[in-house]
């Protein structure tokens, strides 16, 4: 697999694109793809950073002067021009950059074989096949309604943001904290200088024993300023172009910071957060996170004083309660597997099939009587294990039924059954092990299942599949996995001969 990422950074811009994208470079990577960055040359750039984590890096020139950057026109004909230099297939291109949209992703269609959209701000048309947004909005499903393709798939909500890998390890690490551990990072340049304000609030604490890490980006303008107020302050430790944050926000007790790819980290390990917007699309999820009760949040950065600063950290420090559930519902929101998840789509897992046998009995039935399959069964009763064997024995005897096992690595991940009827129609349900949900390995087992009837009995004029209209995640699968929906019943319709 081949996979190019277009994003950028600079001062200007913020960091956040570039990290998020580094994220999932890396998941890819891991999974045996081949990642390329395209960037453009501008004041800020981190294409040494990705550079020096081995990414591969086809550099844009720098946009004339005077100007932010090149039109959608120009940057499009720029980046099939560095692509040229890559021989072979492109499976996938992500695009993660705000200024670029539908006439950009068309221009590049002539050189990619999909494309995957990350966006937060539902402002302008697409043309792909993925787009992912990570926010917290009411109604995400129709957030991009008229925005993008009809057959475009949607991958919304927290639990895709992309994240470094070492959030997933430090979540269920946060133990034995102080109480008064500050975390204070305003994004990668911090323009505004939200980090010299938050510490000249922090400085009329003085009667609290606090320890205070301070986090800058090597390119932040204000660093000078910065170093000089931590230097006459022993309780302010100052780090650098920090790569990842995870250790740092696992033993904060509380996080002042910006809104962006951070918010996200910050839910991930439940550290209670008081939020500034530095950036216009920054304060719609803000204020939607702090409507919900998972985030404390002070306003627009030109609008919030040193005073707002301290009363919010003396409100979390002051009341346990408020601190506590600020934690607690912020973790709910993000577990950290978002590049997992993602990766999972666009490197489908490779899943053996074996038919089911008479050890797999009494394992079944504690699958099939997990609370999530019965939660989208069309039965969701509790089956007793008598019922079941007597149901098992007289499936696997039955010659118009199969019944798998799905495996990954040798593990077990699901069970698909196929129920042919005289017509040689197929009839499948699905549902995967307990702790294989979530993962995108549904669409996966369907369509590795499909190819087994298919190449088994020939003869199969088509498979279909029924799910219930409230399983949502289950009606994606089936659609991921190349079924169509018709009027309620979902097909895989055998190709003309």
């Amino acid at each position: 697999m081949r996979i190019v990422i277009r994003a950028d950074a600079s001062i200007e811009i913020g960091f956040g694109h570039i990290y998020r994208c580094r994220s999932l470079a890396l998941e890819l990577r891991r999974r045996g793809a081949e990642v390329f960055f395209i960037c453009r040359d501008l004041p800020g750039n981190l294409c040494d950073f990705l550079t020096r984590q081995n990414f591969p890096v086809l550099q844009l020139p720098a946009p004339a002067a005077g100007r932010a950057g090149a039109g959608a026109v120009q940057d499009a004909e720029e980046s099939l021009s560095v692509l040229a230099a890559l021989p072979g297939a492109i499976d996938w291109l992500v695009v993660d950059h705000y200024a670029l949209g539908r006439e950009w992703e068309l221009r590049l269609r002539e050189r990619v074989a999909k494309i995957l959209v990350v966006d937060d701000l539902a402002n302008r048309e697409h043309d792909c096949e993925l787009l992912l947004d990570s926010g917290f909005y009411p109604e995400m499903e129709h957030r991009y309604a008229g925005l993008v393709p009809a057959a475009c798939r949607l991958l919304a909500g927290p639990s895709y943001a992309l994240l470094d890998a070492a959030f997933a390890q430090q979540r269920g690490k946060e133990k034995g904290k102080s109480g008064k551990r500050l975390l204070v990072f305003f994004g990668g340049s911090d323009i505004t200088n939200e980090t010299g304000k938050t510490l000249a609030a922090l400085s009329q604490l003085s009667n609290e024993q606090l320890s205070v890490d301070v986090v800058i980006g090597s390119g932040n303008p204000h660093r000078e300023k910065i170093e000089q107020l931590a230097a006459s302050r022993e309780e302010i430790t100052l780090h650098y172009q920090v790569e990842t944050m995870a250790f740092l926000m696992a033993r904060a007790d509380i996080a002042l910071g910006a809104g962006g790819t951070t918010t996200w980290e910050r839910c991930c390990l439940g550290l209670p957060s008081i939020v500034i917007s530095v950036a216009d699309n920054q304060t719609a999820l803000a204020e939607n996170l702090a409507r919900n009760g998972r985030i404390l949040y002070l306003g627009e950065a030109s609008q919030v004083t040193e005073d707002e600063i301290l009363k919010a950290v003396q409100s979390l420090l002051y009341f346990p309660w408020w601190h506590h559930s600020l934690s607690r519902r912020s973790r709910e929101l993000v577990d950290g597997q978002g590049c997992r998840r993602l990766s999972r789509i666009l490197l489908p897992e490779k899943i053996d099939l074996r038919p089911a046998e008479a050890e797999d009995c009494d394992k079944i039935h504690a699958w099939r009587n997990a609370e999530i399959t019965r939660l989208y069964s069309f039965s969701n009763e509790e089956i007793s294990l008598a019922a079941h064997r007597q149901w098992f024995r007289k499936i696997l005897a039955d010659e118009l039924s199969v019944l798998l096992v799905g495996e990954r690595d040798g593990q077990p991940v699901g069970i698909l059954r196929y129920d042919f009827s005289p017509d040689m129609k197929a009839r499948v349900s699905v549902y995967l092990a307990p702790g294989c949900h979530g993962l995108g390995l549904g669409s996966s087992l369907i369509r590795t299942g499909s190819c087994w009837i298919r190449q088994r009995f020939p003869s199969c004029k088509a498979i279909q599949a029924e799910v219930l209209k409230e399983n949502t995640a289950g009606r994606k699968a089936f659609l991921t996995a190349g079924f169509t929906e018709y009027y309620g019943v979902f097909q895989e319709v055998k190709a003309l001969e």
